[in-house]
């Protein structure tokens, strides 16, 4: 497998067992706190990552059409500078704060903490069997074409670091939820955790 796509799975794993730890003994009241009215709980920045399913069309489309045409290479890739700069602001901690896309948006009745988690790893598992069948494509040549903007466009292998830097964003974000003082059961900084 390629060095780039084995460390994209390496960082699965990573994103999964963070997951795992972050709602590790939560109850369903930490789970679904916000620390204020316009901010997300815990439990809504997972949701907010379970949609990645809404994107696996677009990266199935990519995958199908780089073997039709049969764009192959070992690479290495190296990605253009907006490219680049996409997956970097995702990076936590934000540079700035983003608008979400309407069918982004997490489920907004409370969430069950073992559902939302079990997605989340699933999905994750989801990705990583994408990333395994890009392996021998041209990750650069190959580009997906975002279901959220038309006017996003990203190499596949961009693509898949980009979902990755965003999972991470979301998890730092549900960590610096339960940092908030008033977090329940604790005063913040890390309690329920």
């Amino acid at each position: 497998m390629h060095r780039e796509l084995q460390e994209m799975l390496e960082q699965i794993e990573k994103v999964k067992a963070e997951g795992r730890a972050l709602v590790a003994g939560l109850s369903h009241e930490q789970f679904n706190w916000r620390p204020a009215p316009n901010r997300w709980s815990v439990g809504e920045c997972l949701d907010h990552l379970n949609t990645i399913r809404k994107v696996f069309p677009a990266i199935d489309h990519t995958i199908d059409e780089a073997e039709r045409r049969g764009l192959k290479s070992v690479g290495p890739f190296r990605y253009g500078w907006w490219s680049r700069l996409v997956v970097r602001s995702m990076e936590p901690p934000p540079w700035f704060r983003m608008r979400t896309f309407p069918m982004l948006f997490p489920a907004s009745t409370p969430l069950a903490p073992s559902e939302v988690l079990r997605d989340f790893l699933e999905l994750r598992d989801q990705l990583g069997q994408r990333i395994r069948r890009a392996d021998g494509l041209d990750l650069k040549r190959a580009v997906v074409q975002s279901p959220v903007s038309r006017f996003v466009r990203l190499p596949l292998g961009a693509y898949f670091a980009f979902l990755l830097a965003h999972d991470r964003r979301h998890l730092w974000q549900a960590r610096q939820v339960i940092a908030t003082p008033g977090f329940p059961g604790g005063t913040g900084a890390g309690a329920g955790a």
